[in-house]
């Protein structure tokens, strides 16, 4: 199936905002050092090597335009950050942020709401979203009819909905959009209109995020999930077992392809460090998913449970979840346009507590070797995971 053009918005107007110089760049010389990068972190998973961080540094030096990356475990310092906060057009990793606007919201997520095409420009007038544009055509199909907003806000994430996008946007706000950014610390993320408001953009109003600060959402989500089981035990089992998704917050990984491991003491130990490394997420100065020194609570434990569940449904799998062994976890969300390629989100390995990653990379390369780039990136933060 042909990747759409646009699945995130039309491409940013105006100049980009890289932080560093590019100068005179060499594609050539760029595109076979992110090819032969990727091959050997590949090699290097496989091997359990040590991760030569000042190798993809050189490899990131030569790679044209702005390449942002900060990836840390839990409650931990960074493995590896390069221009963290170094501001990039969203694209849709801003999607991430509307999802936990809606779940931190009292709205009734089973309701079925109109699926339309007219919405209100946050500059002046209205705007609607070009099908052609659009990764998901079932979203499409429903125009004129209903859904549920459960529905709609899954399909913005696991198949990047722009129409789904901006039917949740308007059924929560932005300022309820800010207010997420404000929770997780985020210090330069704004989503400050909605996919394909081509009036707004004229005016200058765009989304931006940083790779710090998408670290730090997707930390927050994950974090209040662990909080769902560790300490609400009572709540906990009650969920479905779920013998498909084993235990994703243990660490030593013990009972934890038994359903409802929590009811086990196994399990419940498991449960309880996980719930640790979210406090120690919370209190640690600058650590992803903190406010920068105390998270407070971005949503009930539920409903970062819910939004987790989400996000691990991913189905666009061609960036940051290439670089990983095959059926590793990964709670995440990918945003691309035309010389944008992002991805953020969370990675349970089976052998190690789980980590955050978010990569950023603004760039003239093609978007298929922009994936491998991040794939390459992934792999390595894969290998670094019991640093």
């Amino acid at each position: 199936m042909r990747m759409p053009l646009i699945a995130g918005g039309a491409p940013p107007s105006g100049p980009q905002r890289p932080h560093r110089a590019v100068g005179a760049v060499r594609p050539v010389r760029a595109v076979r050092a992110v090819r032969a990068g990727a091959a050997a972190a590949s090699a290097g998973i496989a091997e359990n090597e040590a991760v030569d961080w000042g190798a993809l540094d050189k490899d990131l030096d030569s790679v044209p335009g702005t390449v942002s990356v900060c990836t840390r475990p839990f409650g931990g310092p960074p493995t590896y950050t390069r221009l963290p906060d170094a501001t990039h057009y969203a694209a849709s990793t801003m999607k991430a942020a509307v999802l936990a606007a809606l779940y931190r919201s009292d709205v009734d997520l089973e309701a079925d709401v109109p699926v339309h095409n007219v919405f209100p420009s946050a500059a002046s007038g209205s705007y609607g979203c070009t099908r052609e544009y659009d990764s998901d055509p079932e979203v499409w199909e429903r125009l004129g009819g209903t859904a549920s907003l459960r529905w709609l806000a899954t399909r913005m994430i696991v198949k990047s909905s722009n129409l789904a996008t901006n039917i949740v946007l308007g059924h929560t706000s932005l300022p309820a959009v800010a207010k997420v950014w404000d929770l997780v610390g985020a210090r330069h993320s704004v989503t400050t209109r909605g996919i394909e408001d081509a009036l707004a953009r004229k005016a200058g109003i765009e989304n931006l995020v940083t790779a710090a600060d998408l670290a730090a959402l997707l930390t927050a989500i994950a974090t209040g999930a662990a909080q769902d089981a560790a300490g609400h035990p009572a709540l906990a089992s009650t969920i479905p077992a779920r013998p498909d998704v084993p235990n994703l917050f243990d660490s030593r990984r013990g009972a934890t392809n038994t359903p409802n491991a929590v009811d086990s003491p196994h399990g419940a130990a498991n449960m309880a460090d996980a719930l640790d490394l979210s406090r120690r997420a919370a209190t640690t100065p600058g650590a992803a998913g903190s406010p920068r020194g105390g998270a407070g609570g971005l949503a009930s434990p539920g409903a970062c449970r819910a939004m987790l569940d989400v996000l691990l449904a991913q189905e666009r799998r061609e960036d940051l979840a290439a670089g990983l062994p095959p059926g590793t976890r990964i709670a995440h969300k990918n945003g691309w346009v035309p010389g944008v390629r992002h991805s953020a989100g969370v990675v349970f390995p089976d052998d190690a507590p789980p980590y955050a990653i978010a990569v950023c990379a603004t760039t003239s390369l093609s978007d298929e070797v922009a994936c491998a780039l991040l794939a390459r990136i992934s792999a390595d933060a894969w290998a670094a995971r019991h640093a």
